[in-house]
């Protein structure tokens, strides 16, 4: 895996074996990363990483000059490899080891981004769950984006507040606003 833009652009990550980890490809990543450019100013943004797994998205963010990332994994080595990961690239992020449903019920911050990778196994009515407490919990900031990245066999366009989805390959990014 590697970081593909911003200040770190180009470095290297080796992720360990162990880690139950399917990471975003480096071209869901970039196409995801050009549609949030035209969007954003990265150095104004807040971000929470749900299921961050290895923290790919989070580096591609914090390369990028965002200032305040938390992550959320319920895996214990995932968060051990964020940490170290983020402390050795003196990167702004937050790790946290949670479930997420839990996280998101406890929240009280509000976001510019909030992404959510979870297992593509995932049923349609955690999918769902996710998009309604992010909602319900008012944790998108004005102008904010709640990004589900999900296999192209799921299909989310009938939740609340979707906007439009983008596929590249088997991955599908569902797009979440007010």
């Amino acid at each position: 895996m590697r970081i593909i833009s911003g200040s770190e652009k180009g470095r290297k990550l080796l992720i360990p074996k162990k880690l139950p980890a399917r990471p975003t490809t480096d071209f869901a990543k970039e196409s995801l990363f050009n549609i949030l450019r035209n969007q954003f100013d990265f150095e104004e943004l807040s971000v929470l990483d749900l299921f961050s797994g290895t923290g790919s998205i989070s580096y591609e963010f914090a390369s990028r000059g965002v200032p305040s990332i938390v992550t959320v994994d319920s895996h214990r080595e995932s968060v051990r490899y964020v940490e170290r990961t983020a402390e050795s690239f003196s990167f702004p992020i937050q790790a946290f080891r949670m479930d997420v449903f839990q996280y998101l019920e406890k929240a009280n911050q509000r976001f510019s981004i909030i992404f959510s990778d979870p297992p593509y196994d995932m049923d349609f009515p955690s999918f769902e769950k996710i998009i309604s407490l992010v909602f319900e919990k008012s944790l998108l900031a004005e102008d904010g984006l709640l990004i589900v990245e999900h296999h192209k066999k799921m299909d989310l366009s009938t939740l609340l507040n979707f906007q439009n989805s983008r596929k590249y390959g088997d991955t599908v990014f569902s797009f979440f606003g007010i």
